[in-house]
């Protein structure tokens, strides 16, 4: 399976999402995925998840063998991203 692929199938469930799925090793089954969203706002962790679990389907008992999945609210991303480049300073 292709990253881009991936990011089409969340992005086609979760309209809003901003998506970056990486293929890990080239091998197309091993994925880091970021889902920034605002339809994550006010859910679990495990929620979260669980909306991207459902937007890939079969594809997560099929073609992808492992996924590192990170879910952010628009606010924690922006967040993060101000906390970064004060690391960086």
């Amino acid at each position: 399976m292709e990253a881009q692929r991936i990011e089409a199938m969340i992005k086609a469930a979760i309209p809003d999402a901003d998506v970056r799925a990486v293929d890990m090793q080239g091998t197309g089954d091993h994925f880091d995925v970021v889902v920034v969203s605002a339809a994550f706002a006010g859910r679990s962790l495990v929620q979260q998840h669980r909306l991207v679990y459902g937007a890939l389907g079969d594809s997560m008992r099929q073609a992808i063998h492992a996924l590192a999945l990170r879910t952010l609210t628009p606010e924690q991303f922006q967040q993060e991203l101000v906390t970064d480049i004060g690391a960086a300073d």
